[in-house]
């Protein structure tokens, strides 16, 4: 195996790149990343009903998180985050989290609604619309597919 950028090279052909972090919440999944350079509170920040992002001045503003895997550097905010991630989680929400830094609030909110969680990651190293494989059991985030990047 090579080492790129802190990323092991699991499959020369595929391209496909882990990242290896702290496992949170268990699960596994496969989605769309949706990356953000902000935290995040989700009591205030999304709307529950839409899983829209409203936080005023955030990057991901009136950005849908439904089904996505929700890439952000921490969370922040009320504890009753925890609870709008747990009613979120059903219908619209995230498909899972991968935080640098996870925050309590968040790891719970992840637990109670059984939606794959991870942390220690370098989001910088994922792009918005990259393919991912998030284990949350594992601890491991893996690059299935690049999005195509305009040069």
């Amino acid at each position: 195996m090579s080492t790129l950028l802190g990323m092991k090279r699991t499959d020369e052909k595929r391209m496909n790149f882990e990242l290896k972090g702290r496992p949170l919440s268990f699960g596994v999944t496969q989605g769309t990343a949706l990356v953000s350079k902000k935290p995040l509170s989700f009591l205030g920040g999304v709307n529950p009903e839409t899983g829209v992002v409203i936080e005023k001045d955030h990057d991901l503003n009136g950005k849908s998180i439904k089904g996505m895997i929700l890439c952000f550097p921490h969370g922040h905010g009320s504890t009753v985050g925890s609870y709008v991630l747990y009613s979120l989680a059903k219908k619209t929400g995230p498909r899972a989290i991968v935080n640098e830094t996870a925050d309590p609030v968040v790891v719970v909110g992840a637990v109670i609604a059984e939606v794959p969680m991870v942390d220690g990651i370098n989001i910088a190293q994922i792009e918005t619309g990259d393919t991912l494989e998030v284990d949350g059991g594992k601890g491991t985030v893996k690059i299935l597919k690049r999005e195509k990047r305009c040069t």
